[in-house]
């Protein structure tokens, strides 16, 4: 459980610094930091005294003669520090004296010293709203799901909840006698953690954290793909339980920071206090706009925008073996998902592998009317066979079977009551996360079948996928009845197709089989080369692989690889540090591709087993990390490749053909 706990908080940690994030810091600052403000003028001593106003003299700090008349309770120090008497006990009498000693002395009825309160005693409410968002987002991920199930009620509801609470807290910070109505109903809600005698503007905090845990949705990845999962099926068990609550206190960590800066920020600076008014109302106002922003999902448009910074943090995460065995991240066996071990990879013959897991955590999808989401329910009920096929755009492996998905998806869309073709697209690299990127990657191989963007991992998880590319042929019935993975097969696959066709569609005419060249590599080939600082594969230089300078191997061993120059290695790949910089790859292969990214034109030469040169060509890489063909031949050769990229392009892997 240890390592579960520590896997959760890390993946929380980096969570909670991503993009995903954004669109909750205005209201963490604004309704958990500068609300949590406590009340007095900037530039308080340590000593609790404040600083004198400008123009107005020291002696402007409050005498005992200002409180003439007040309770007996209430007297002043040497500081000018309001002090006030223990609260008698009921019965104990009606007076309490003022000054020292009894009496009319100072000193309370029952003999005990006054007692000194800060009139700017510090707020919880940061941390109360950190917590509610904690507890919220904690059990509403695991439970969530399942509740809603049970009460027949729609799984968005939630999310609507969630919504309403943050558009009327905010018009509440507009409008304070509203808030008081607000409150009302749940006035032990929003005092919860509020000490006595606090600030008010402790009271809410929680129920605010409260709401902002069913609209915080963060950026997805293994740690809360197994989390998902986990809360969905209703396999929940202690471990599931530390890992998410490790994953959400994680993720609240860069929350509360923001909250504490807030109201640090408005206890220092002078504005915040002579605009206090304004601020609320302005507060008011982006809690409003978020809600709104949330409900039309405004938001992912600025996601979307913005560079993943975390993305190579996340892969480490997404690529450490350790997490992998202690998630069980493509083998996670649920009761909607058992039966898919009845299928043999590639059978050469329809089998039955129960009902097809449903698609979910997409995060887009496109090429569909609308860009709305597909439904496998609602495909059953049309009766449309479907092939579910997980990809990734970079993927030379998958760029191989496209042509195949693409020609199937053509031939046969419209025969008898449909066959629909749904690509799952789940990210190998950092890169492969940008939607921008994946529409383009699509465009270019031709994709025009509906495409389900599922960065979490989650529907990879849902089918307990481990391969690119892997196909899930599902029949009429939603019974899936043909997996495989890899590349080839096409024409067996291509065979239950029609197969299911025509069970679905009795007497229905098949057009003929489509016609595509099998590309899948038939000799022994060298395995693809990953050149991932954390997963650095086929290498065999003379240095250790990290950031610095290489040396190529003069003698490089058969399917390995070398580089030279100055580089800069991370977990997605390799950048040239310098001009000039080298990889040398010894290969086995017909073809020879490379992912490359950046700007700048890498130069290619090719030679033979016997070390002469017998091509020479200039790659010119640009835009977005896409895959480049460096040789194309018409047979199986042996030789080395090698390549020379200029002062910060990157290469992250080689593929082989």
């Amino acid at each position: 459980m240890e390592t579960l706990i520590l896997i959760g908080l890390i993946g929380g940690l980096i969570t909670g610094i991503s993009p995903c994030i954004l669109p909750m810091l205005p209201v963490i600052f604004f309704a958990g930091g500068i609300q949590g403000a406590r009340p007095g003028s900037p530039g308080e001593g340590t000593d609790g005294a404040s600083a004198p106003a400008e123009g107005t003299s020291a002696s402007s700090t409050p005498t005992s003669s200002l409180f003439a008349g007040a309770p007996g309770a209430v007297t002043i120090n040497s500081r000018g520090t309001v002090a006030v008497a223990d609260r008698p006990k009921a019965g104990a009498g009606d007076s309490v004296g003022i000054g020292k000693g009894k009496g009319t002395s100072g000193k309370p009825a029952d003999g005990k010293p006054a007692k000194e309160v800060s009139a700017r005693r510090k707020s919880l409410r940061p941390y109360l709203v950190i917590a509610g968002l904690v507890l919220s987002f904690s059990f509403f991920t695991l439970l969530g799901s399942l509740i809603l199930n049970a009460l027949g009620l729609p799984q968005d509801l939630l999310r609507w909840v969630g919504l309403s609470l943050l558009a009327i807290i905010g018009i509440g910070m507009i409008v304070p006698r509203l808030e008081e109505v607000i409150e009302r109903p749940f006035q032990r809600i929003a005092a919860l953690g509020a000490r006595r005698g606090s600030a008010r503007q402790d009271r809410g905090a929680f129920l605010l954290g409260l709401g902002l845990g069913v609209l915080y949705v963060p950026c997805a990845g293994p740690v809360l793909a197994a989390i998902t999962v986990a809360g969905a099926t209703g396999n929940i068990g202690a471990d599931t339980v530390a890992l998410t609550v490790s994953f959400a206190v994680g993720a609240a960590i860069p929350l509360l920071i923001f909250a504490l800066a807030g109201r640090r920020v408005a206890e220092r600076v002078g504005a915040f206090k002579r605009h206090t008014k304004g601020i609320r109302i302005f507060g008011g106002v982006t809690m409003i706009l978020l809600a709104i922003g949330l409900a039309f999902n405004l938001p992912q448009y600025l996601q979307r925008a913005l560079p993943d910074y975390t993305g190579s943090l996340q892969s480490q995460i997404n690529e450490s073996g350790t997490v992998q065995e202690a998630l069980d991240l493509g083998g996670i066996v649920t009761d909607e998902n058992r039966e898919l071990s009845n299928c043999s990879n590639g059978a050469s013959e329809l089998e039955s592998c129960g009902p097809a897991p449903q698609l979910s955590g997409i995060n887009n999808w496109f090429n569909t009317p609308g860009d709305e989401a597909l439904n496998l329910s609602d495909l059953k009920q049309e009766g449309k066979v479907v092939l579910v096929d997980f990809w990734a755009y970079s993927c030379i492996n998958c760029q191989r079977a496209i042509p195949h998905v693409n020609a199937w998806y053509d031939q046969y869309k419209d025969v008898g009551k449909g066959f629909e073709v749904i690509g799952v697209h789940t990210p190998e690299f950092a890169f492969e996360r940008e939607t921008r990127n994946v529409v383009a990657g699509a465009e270019q191989l031709g994709v025009t079948y509906p495409v389900a963007q599922d960065n979490a991992y989650s529907t990879w998880t849902k089918y307990r996928n481990r391969y690119w590319p892997a196909q899930y042929l599902i029949d009429s019935d939603g019974t899936v009845r043909h997996i495989r993975f890899g590349e080839g097969g096409y024409e067996n696959t291509e065979k239950l197709v029609r197969e299911l066709l025509e069970q679905a569609n009795p007497g229905v005419e098949l057009p003929p089989e489509t016609s595509v060249d099998d590309g899948t590599p038939q000799d022994k080939t060298t395995p693809e080369t990953y050149f991932s600082s954390t997963k650095v594969v086929n290498y065999s230089g003379e240095q250790d692989y990290k950031t610095g300078e290489f040396t190529v191997n003069p003698d490089q061993p058969k399917d390995t690889f070398s580089l030279g120059g100055s580089w800069t290695l991370d977990p997605q790949g390799a950048t040239a540090a310098a001009d000039g910089a080298a990889v040398q790859l010894a290969y086995s292969g017909t073809n020879v591709f490379t992912v490359l990214g950046g700007e700048g034109t890498v130069k290619a030469t090719i030679k033979d087993a016997d070390g002469k040169t017998v091509d020479t060509k200039e790659i010119e890489v640009s835009g977005n990390p896409n895959l480049y063909p460096v040789l194309e031949g018409d047979a199986a050769t042996t030789g080395t490749v090698e390549l020379e990229l200029p002062k910060d392009v990157q290469i992250f892997t080689a593929t082989f053909g």
